[in-house]
């Protein structure tokens, strides 16, 4: 079963399209042909339908069940989910983290009234009850910009 596995995934592989027999492609081709196909023969994509293990099985809607019993790619798909279910139960384990204590109170803050305001650019040091403004660390005679510039310098109004 592994060989005809193995087979089936040689991308040179021809395949018959089952929309139209006298359509042979190549197996890397064969999923993109599928679509192209389906919509041009609409009276025939209405009799088949798509294995649930593989999207490149079209099979008739009567030979559905027998297909789905018999299927080559059934095997690996029920391998997948067993592999999956063993891989969730060594995951279980119980996490035994706890968060650490919090030492914040938001209500509190704002029964004591203190108004310690955020300010850009500042620090504020509760120890001494001082607030340090940060200096401007451009050499003298520069400064920051308050906006940014209508015209950008690199593009030039000539380029229209």
């Amino acid at each position: 079963m592994a060989d005809s596995y193995v087979d089936a995934m040689d991308p040179d592989k021809l395949m018959q399209c089952p929309y139209d027999t006298h359509h042979k492609i190549r197996a890397c081709r064969f999923p993109y042909h599928l679509v192209k196909c389906r919509k041009s023969h609409l009276d025939i994509a209405q009799q088949l339908v798509t294995c649930p293990f593989n999207a490149r099985h079209q099979v008739p809607r009567t030979e559905l069940s027998q297909h789905i019993a018999s299927c080559d790619d059934r095997t690996f798909v029920e391998q997948d989910i067993a592999s999956q279910l063993d891989n969730r139960k060594e995951r279980n384990v119980v996490s035994t983290w706890q968060p650490p204590p919090c030492e914040e109170d938001w209500d509190k803050d704002l029964e004591d009234g203190t108004k310690s305001v955020f300010v850009w650019g500042t620090s504020h040091s509760e120890s001494s009850g001082t607030t340090v403004e940060h200096k401007n660390r451009l050499p003298p005679g520069l400064r920051a910009p308050r906006s940014l510039p209508n015209v950008l310098p690199w593009k030039s109004s000539t380029e229209n």
